[in-house]
């Protein structure tokens, strides 16, 4: 097997990058398979892959096995929709389980989760996304091809009866489509005890981007602060988490804002990325990524893929440039990524 030459200050010790950035948050697409088709992620026409050509739940956890005692001890299942792989929870046990893993999220549209909220919670799950654009029926229809809406909100609440805290519900702002949408998700999630975060509209979906439909986070931040409440900004927020976190000065609340576009959070990225093919991407943008897949299937010991992914962390760019002209839109969409 042809090993990378790789320098010797990324070989021990953290999974750093030249720009001496630490990672240690993994996120793990488990299906590229989704019961919507969001507007902004993917095509409404899409084959998926072969079952077959996914990784198993064993190749994951084995996967994780392995880059745990280099420093991943956070995860986050994503998707497509993760809640269409069949035994999910089994999955998260089983990563609950490996030592030095202390966090396993999921990102979900929350469709199916009013029957799995539970036995997800019971698996080890604690920390939830759902992502939710609208509370308007038609415009969810709009935005994400399909009905459903209804569903999610009963999805929400069963997190909330399973325990789950705190629930974090995620909306893709997109000017002229739902930026109108800010003040009433702002406010169902004060009432519902949700913590609300905005997204902006980024170029990875399969639709030409168009950048004036970006609605920036000043805009958001300044709907919600003349129509909801004051905000200040969070005390005690990660600064390496991508999003830039407030509370209400009255105590009911927190919001978040990724602004990906108009305040890129590159210097501070922690993220690295197995898709659900099993291959390695070092950033949501990558252009190039690392196919783990033979190996994993293989003989590779977990030293060798250890090195691969030191490698592919090492050659980690400075950021996505999608504000220069040197931008390039991966070829990839979001569903096949991972969210």
């Amino acid at each position: 097997m042809n090993l990378p030459t790789i320098n010797n200050s990324a070989g021990a010790g953290p999974l750093l990058d030249t720009f001496g950035r630490v990672h240690n948050n993994l996120r793990i697409s488990v299906t590229d398979r989704c019961n919507l088709r969001c507007t902004y992620c993917m095509p409404e026409e899409v084959t998926f892959m072969d079952k077959q050509e996914l990784l198993t739940f064993e190749e994951m956890a084995r996967f994780v096995e392995i880059v745990a005692p280099l420093g991943i001890d956070k995860i986050r299942l994503t998707g497509g929709e993760p809640l269409l792989r069949r035994d999910l929870p089994r999955l998260v046990a089983m990563l609950c389980k490996i030592p030095g893993i202390r966090d396993v999220g999921l990102t979900t549209n929350g469709i199916l989760l009013t029957h799995l909220a539970q036995p997800l919670f019971d698996a080890g799950l604690r920390r939830i996304n759902i992502s939710l654009d609208t509370l308007d029926p038609e415009r969810f229809r709009q935005v994400s091809r399909r009905d459903g809406l209804d569903k999610v909100l009963e999805g929400i609440q069963a997190a909330k009866q399973a325990g789950f805290e705190p629930i974090k519900i995620n909306a893709v702002s997109i000017r002229s489509i739902t930026e109108h949408e800010v003040v009433p998700l702002a406010n169902f999630a004060r009432a519902e005890g949700l913590e609300m975060r905005f997204i902006e509209y980024m170029p990875i979906g399969a639709d030409d981007w168009e950048r004036e439909k970006v609605y920036f986070a000043h805009e958001i931040l300044e709907q919600i602060e003349q129509h909801v409440a004051p905000l200040a900004p969070a005390k005690n927020y990660d600064p390496n988490a991508p999003a830039m976190e407030f509370d209400y000065v009255d105590g009911r609340g927190r919001v978040g804002i990724i602004a990906s576009v108009s305040r890129p959070f590159c210097m501070s990225c922690n993220r690295v990325r197995l898709t659900a093919d099993g291959k390695l991407r070092n950033c949501l943008f990558a252009l190039k990524e690392v196919d783990l897949k033979p190996m994993l299937r293989g003989s590779a010991t977990p030293e060798e893929i250890a090195t691969i992914v030191r490698g592919n962390i090492w050659e980690k760019w400075e950021g996505h440039e999608i504000n220069t002209a040197r931008f390039v839109k991966p070829t990839r969409t979001m569903h096949t990524i991972g969210g």
